[in-house]
């Protein structure tokens, strides 16, 4: 298991864990990342981390991506 942010770039991944608050693990459930969902990481820009998760393309911080086990 290792945080989302270290995943490579284009690799399908299955989410594990989500840490953090839970105002911060019911954020990330409500952007779609859930535990046993898949998630594919598209880029990285300036900190933020772009992913696909739910058919959707969102960009989360580095912070956010740490809180993300895959």
């Amino acid at each position: 298991m290792m945080p989302l942010s270290l995943a490579g770039i284009g690799e399908e991944n299955t989410i594990k864990k989500i840490g953090g608050s839970p105002e911060v693990k019911q954020h990330l459930e409500n952007l779609g990342f859930v535990v046993g969902g898949n998630v594919k990481i598209v880029n990285t820009l300036g900190g933020n981390v772009i992913v696909n998760v739910m058919e959707s393309r969102v960009a989360i911080s580095e912070e956010m991506a740490r809180k993300i086990m895959v």
